[in-house]
């Protein structure tokens, strides 16, 4: 993600006017700066002395002196020791772009620095600021856009530091959303922080079994470990805990032992409901953990086996989780003597949400026929690529109730974008199927959309057939 404030025609061969977001490395961040800076001085030092009538607007003539030496004014030196760049700059241009940097150059207590040095900021983040503050161009990657955020916070770049809340909140997942809420909590982000725990709720287990949640320090941790609306067994959030301690007895030059994990928990463990978990969990999981001590370990099965139950200091109240939500596509069912039938074909439909939702599973309809038993092979695809699927069986009771089926995971469906949902089922041939389909319904927040899929070979469309429901978290 990285776009232009204002459309233009391209200014030099090494940049482009409507930029894009790219996973490329710190370095070849820097190389690609360190170009613009040799086109640049070159554009200004051509042998004609009317530079400047090349370009026609403020705006291209300016952008023409980002990262270049001609008529520098200052310069910074940019990064950690070991790993400095030293950036040509322009007091009067930044001073118009930063607030922060009129303060450092006009201000009262300014001070005429010729070099200025600033450790904190990684040379790519400082050159894409600087690029905004020249070019009025967003260029923003995955590496650097939090440490460009950093640097746009610290400078007081506002219009940047949304633009990089704006993409981190597009390519928030499961994978990310733990070490972005500690960060968006750092960079008092409520709106970033809202969507991280959106994600971490709907998606827990796969959040905590993510390598970034091992790399949140203890205040996220515990933050977490105290939701009440984690959808998560508790034994993934014990086994999420552990994998943290251990991460952290390695930051902290500690031996991973039992003792140190226990160590850098702290009360943080208490946080745990180990007394909600399984009983079978518990007593090959927890139990046989080593983190626990003998009093804890003999107090929680006296607590899942007494009558009366001893104190203990973890919570035993299970997690509320969150409560899953159901779009119903169609307004009436029905069932005759020779549909629906299931002969191995693809039931399919294709949906759209105009806000961000996880896709928990369908509803479907079961025997028409008294009570039976389906196989089911649910799947979910985005632009022909399966996303998730899975087999599963589900019992029907002969009702036209409708009945779930989950996948493993919930799974992150982004706006404006149709998703595929199928279905092929193997059981009673005869079975319910809707009726008075409609292609748009409201649930709560959330507006779906419904169309037709090329991959529906057993009749299943807008108007009617099978996958009534959407099992959905919003």
């Amino acid at each position: 993600m990285a776009a232009e404030l204002y459309p233009t025609k391209k200014l030099v061969p090494s940049t482009s006017a409507s930029s894009t977001a790219t996973s490329s490395s710190s370095s070849s961040s820097i190389q690609q700066y360190q170009q613009q800076n040799q086109t640049n001085n070159n554009s200004s030092n051509q042998s004609c002395c009317n530079w400047q009538g090349l370009y026609p607007t403020i705006r291209e003539r300016n952008s023409v002196m980002f990262n270049n030496e001609t008529m520098a004014d200052v310069h910074f030196v940019v990064g950690p020791p070991g790993g400095t760049q030293r950036v040509p700059g322009h007091k009067y241009v930044l001073a118009v772009g930063s607030s922060v940097f009129h303060a450092m150059f006009y201000g009262e207590l300014a001070e005429d620095q010729e070099e200025i040095r600033i450790p904190d900021v990684e040379p790519p983040s400082f050159l894409a600021m600087m690029k905004y503050i020249y070019c009025d161009e967003i260029d923003l990657c995955a590496d650097t856009v939090l440490a460009t955020l950093y640097a746009a916070k610290k400078y007081i770049v506002p219009h940047l530091a949304r633009a990089c809340v704006n993409f981190l909140e597009t390519s928030l997942s499961a994978k990310n959303a733990c070490v972005l809420l500690s960060q968006s909590c750092l960079f008092e982000e409520p709106d970033l922080t809202q969507r991280c725990w959106e994600v971490i709720d709907a998606q827990a287990e796969l959040a905590l079994r993510s390598e970034g949640f091992c790399d949140i320090d203890s205040q996220t941790l515990e933050s977490i470990l105290k939701r009440e609306t984690l959808n998560a067994k508790e034994m993934v959030v014990f086994e999420a805990a552990l994998n943290w301690a251990e991460a952290e007895c390695q930051r902290q030059d500690l031996s991973p032992t039992i003792e140190n994990k226990r160590l850098v928990l702290g009360k943080a463990i208490y946080l745990i409901r180990i007394p909600t978990m399984v009983l079978e969990d518990f007593a090959d999981g927890a139990a046989q953990s080593g983190v626990l001590t003998l009093n804890e370990t003999n107090d929680i099965f006296l607590w899942f086996t007494a009558a009366k139950k001893p104190e203990l200091l973890f919570c035993s109240k299970a997690r509320k989780g969150l409560a899953p939500q159901r779009c119903h596509r169609f307004q009436s069912c029905a069932y005759r003597s020779n549909q629906w039938r299931y002969r191995g074909r693809c039931d399919s439909i294709q949906f759209a949400v105009d806000k961000r939702v996880f896709i928990a599973g369908f509803g479907l309809y079961g025997s028409s026929c008294g009570s039976a038993e389906y196989s089911a092979k649910i799947e979910l695809k985005r632009q022909g690529v399966s996303m998730a699927q899975r087999n599963i069986k589900y019992f029907s009771d002969g009702s036209s109730s409708t009945f779930p089926v989950s996948f493993d995971y919930p799974v992150q469906i982004e706006p404006d974008t149709f998703y595929t949902a199928s279905v092929v089922l193997d059981g009673n041939e005869l079975s319910y199927f809707g009726q008075e389909g409609m292609t748009e319904v409201q649930c709560g927040k959330v507006t779906f959309q419904f169309q037709c899929s090329s991959d529906s070979t057993n009749g299943t469309g807008v108007q009617g057939g099978q996958i009534p429901e959407l099992v959905f978290y919003a």
